[in-house]
């Protein structure tokens, strides 16, 4: 659908109602240029803006597809910039993901949205408040695009590195639990940004120095540049962090449960032993040492007979119990 059309002269909006009779007055009188900015258009609807305006097949094959790569290409005098758009969804700290299609010819602009990521009202709206930039025309409007798109990804980039400290703070703060499948979600949505981001590079440096950008713009271009290769260059370093971060939380599981099995490994040690003795005289044999020890107490004729066996078999036990529990704590396995 057709969100905003408009005619642009001398840094002023015109309102368009009839596409053809616009740009047909504009190439008359070379002078200004017409804007239309379309969100998620059906392939009837865009065919028709297609054949008005000339586009190139290639580049409408790829409007109409979608799930394109970012890139710009010059056709027959066309250019065609393909942007990827990010949204930070601040409930779930995902990185939404769209598109950005934006087609510059003989005196028009034509962008194609496609999600909700980055609106281009905004956009829009501060160039019509910014005659002298509007003035430069169609190139104007390919920087406020690309300026808008950048500026996204740098307030994402803050985003995701708070998110990167958080999951850090949570690994090495012993009292805090980590669960694995936060720091693999966090690397996936670092992949979404670097899919945006990275492959955006390129094709700003061939658009700076392309025929479509003066040598009085240039700058602007370059600034986009700059900022597009910071945020590539910290998605990178967060990315590395993470993976960091996941290898120390691995080690802190393997030391864990090597502990834990240490600890079991000293207590079965120490069970073992009172274990043994009392299945030894568990059986009730009577040739079992000391089963039937006893010592006397009183006279002859009378006093009674106290077999100690028993207890000597408890402190025994106890006696083996302590000591290994000393050797173990004293080895750490306690």
């Amino acid at each position: 659908m057709i969100i905003d059309q408009a005619v642009y002269r001398g840094g002023k909006r015109i309102d368009c109602g009839d596409l053809h009779a616009g740009l047909a007055d504009l190439r008359e009188h070379d002078d200004g240029f017409l804007w239309v900015g379309l969100k998620d258009p059906t392939a009837g609807k865009f065919s028709l803006i297609a054949t008005e305006f000339g586009l190139h097949p290639l580049a409408v094959e790829d409007a109409l597809g979608g799930g394109q790569r970012p890139k710009f290409e010059v056709y027959d005098g066309m250019a065609f910039l393909v942007m990827r758009t990010l949204r930070y969804i601040e409930a779930t700290s995902d990185v939404e993901t769209g598109e950005l299609m934006v087609f510059v010819g003989d005196r028009f602009v034509v962008t194609v949205r496609r999600g909700e990521p980055t609106p281009l009202e905004t956009v829009r709206t501060a160039l019509e408040h910014d005659p002298r930039l509007l003035e430069k025309g169609p190139v104007a409007v390919i920087y406020s695009v690309m300026d808008a798109v950048v500026d996204k990804y740098l307030a994402i980039d803050e985003e995701l590195s708070d998110d990167v400290l958080a999951i850090e703070h949570q690994v090495f703060t012993p009292s805090v639990t980590t669960d694995v499948s936060d720091i693999y979600e966090l690397k996936r949505e670092l992949l979404e940004a670097r899919w945006a981001v990275q492959p955006l590079i390129e094709p700003t440096r061939r658009l700076v120095a392309s025929s479509f950008v003066d040598e009085g713009f240039a700058p602007f271009f370059r600034d986009v540049l700059d900022h597009l290769q910071l945020v590539s260059e910290h998605i990178e370093t967060y990315d590395r962090l993470l993976s960091d971060v996941l290898s120390a939380y691995l080690s802190q599981v393997g030391v864990q449960q090597n502990n834990d099995m240490r600890k079991i490994s000293a207590w079965v040690a120490i069970a073992t032993v009172p274990t043994m003795l009392a299945g030894i005289y568990g059986t009730n044999f009577h040739s079992v040492p000391e089963l039937e020890a006893s010592v006397h107490f009183g006279g002859r004729g009378g006093g009674y007979e106290f077999y100690y066996g028993y207890y000597l078999m408890i402190a025994v036990l106890a006696t083996i119990g302590v000591l290994l529990w000393r050797a173990f704590k004293k080895s750490g396995w306690l």
